[in-house]
């Protein structure tokens, strides 16, 4: 009976999200009994893939994977920002997260990360820093400067991760960086794929490192062991976590530590797709495991720690945007470790999600002519 409703449920808010028109306002709102908060659309946008409010203004930036980088406030229509790098985009790769600095506020710096041509049809993730110039007519970037990139490019159009974020002291920047469908330069400290970095905010590999002393790219690694991370996110107590898609089965919520291995591509919690077994997580004890793991698999798109008044319950609780699941999937996070709470369907593949200072919740759906879709308390 409860999963029959919960289909009725999800049929119905598809429906209405389909056939419901925007106001002239841009905003549509939908209420189901069965959703625990309600629905309205805000905005469209083509293959976006990340989206961040600005602090002290009343803007969003939201990238889209063809490189187009816009800024958006309520009421308004998206505006594009110029002066944006050029991006590879192509199969997974183009534009990707956008992170304001600490000191936005006082500097306008912003962080951006992009799939990047390189020789001979090669192609890696990189990371540039920005100013956000929003005094003219036409919001622009200027004084782009990259400060990072995967090593070494490689063929293909996948698995880049490129999120980024701060820790909660402002004074080192994370990112994650993808294997690429390569797999061993997971486990290779020549090269920085398949890891998780640690920098300096200029982009220079940050002191106390735990691979200082191997020297090149290694100097920058914080982790090893990953396949392709699409969340990167601190805890209310400081901790770095990671969301990892698995191959066959095996997405990954990981509690991130220093100098540890999360075994990839030697074990995960899924196969390969062609079947071809993969050893489990148990099997080796000496990797780290991870808190919790898919199969089959949520395809998650981003994750929050959410912290706001307007969703009490869900305090401390890992929210996850859902490509596979068609939604969000709720976390609790206990001493290290990680249960499934719930899920709660939005109909469609859900690429991002973000939280505003008012504790209401921003997701971004995935494709062309996405929604970006507010979800905040019933009244």
């Amino acid at each position: 009976m409860l999963r029959s409703r919960w289909l009725i449920a999800l049929s119905a808010l598809t429906l209405l999200l389909t056939s419901c028109g925007a106001t002239q306002s841009g905003e549509s709102k939908v209420a189901l009994a069965a959703l625990p908060f309600t629905v309205t659309e805000m905005a469209r946008f083509d293959e976006p893939w990340a989206m961040t409010f600005l602090p002290g203004t009343p803007y969003a930036l939201i990238t889209q994977r063809d490189g187009k980088l816009k800024l958006w406030q309520q009421g308004a229509q998206p505006v594009e920002v110029v002066g944006v790098p050029a991006v590879d985009y192509a199969g997974q790769g183009g534009l990707g997260d956008v992170v304001p600095a600490p000191d936005f506020a006082t500097s306008g710096t912003l962080y951006l990360s992009y799939a990047e041509a390189g020789p001979g049809n090669t192609r890696g993730a990189a990371v540039a820093r920005a100013k956000l110039d929003l005094q003219n007519a036409v919001p622009r970037l200027s004084d782009v400067t990259v400060i990072w990139r995967q090593f070494p490019k490689v063929t293909g159009d996948g698995h880049y991760s490129h999120r980024i974020a701060f820790s909660p002291d402002g004074k080192y920047l994370f990112i994650a960086s993808g294997e690429r469908q390569k797999f061993a330069p997971a486990q290779d400290m020549r090269q920085n794929l398949g890891k998780v970095i640690r920098l300096l905010p200029d982009g220079t590999p940050a002191a106390g490192n735990p691979f200082a002393a191997t020297g090149g790219v290694a100097m920058q690694v914080w982790t090893l062991g990953h396949r392709n991370i699409l969340g990167l996110k601190f805890d209310p107590q400081g901790q770095l976590w990671d969301l990892e898609h698995g191959p066959a089965g095996g997405d990954e919520l990981n509690l991130v530590k220093p100098g540890q291995n999360y075994g990839w591509p030697l074990v995960s919690n899924g196969d390969h797709y062609d079947g071809k077994p993969i050893p489990r997580h148990v099997s080796r004890p000496d990797f780290a495991a991870p808190a919790i793991s898919w199969n089959p698999v949520i395809a998650p798109g981003d994750f929050i720690f959410y912290s706001g008044a307007m969703f009490p319950e869900w305090r401390g609780q890992a929210i996850i945007a859902g490509l596979g699941s068609g939604g969000l999937v709720r976390v609790a996070i206990e001493s290290g470790t990680a249960r499934e709470l719930g899920r709660i369907p939005l109909g469609s593949r859900i690429r991002e999600i973000t939280e505003a200072i008012d504790g209401a919740i921003w997701v971004l759906e995935d494709g062309d002519n996405a929604r970006l879709l507010r979800l905040s308390a019933r009244n």
